[in-house]
């Protein structure tokens, strides 16, 4: 029996960031359409969690979403997700109100980010340190 390995993992690009020509994350692979023609491609599991980090601080800095219900719509719009359910299960993860103000210090940066990659993955299989790694980055 063979297991597939999700595409996000694969990819080193836990959160599933769309590829976009304006972006140069670091660590971010060429782009190869034929390899992959929709996702970024990232040299390792930190620096995709670094940029998925990243763009969750941009959402909440920048666009000023400030509760799970704001930032998941944003994250996966329901044009191509089930983003009600989505809401849910990381409201749920992080035990809050989709619709109550988080800060997305580092407190509540890595539980979301741990509750999107295994949404995104059906699975999170880094350890405390990967994560730990990829959000320090993203913070610094």
């Amino acid at each position: 029996m063979t297991t597939k390995i999700p595409r996000g993992i694969r990819n080193n690009n836990p959160g599933n960031i769309d590829y976009n020509p304006v972006n140069d994350w670091r660590g971010q692979l060429a782009h190869v359409p034929t390899i992959e023609p929709r996702f970024c491609r990232f040299d390792s599991p930190q620096n995709g969690i670094r940029a998925l980090g990243k763009l969750l601080l941009n959402y909440q800095r920048k666009h000023g979403l400030k509760t799970v219900r704001q930032i998941v719509n944003r994250w996966a719009p329901p044009k191509e997700n089930d983003t009600g359910a989505y809401v849910s299960q990381v409201a749920k993860a992080l035990g809050i109100d989709p619709d109550a103000p988080i800060d997305l210090s580092k407190k509540h940066l890595s539980p979301l980010v741990v509750s999107i990659i295994k949404h995104e993955n059906g699975q999170q299989p880094y350890s405390a340190e990967v994560i730990g790694e990829g959000v320090r980055r993203a913070l610094a």
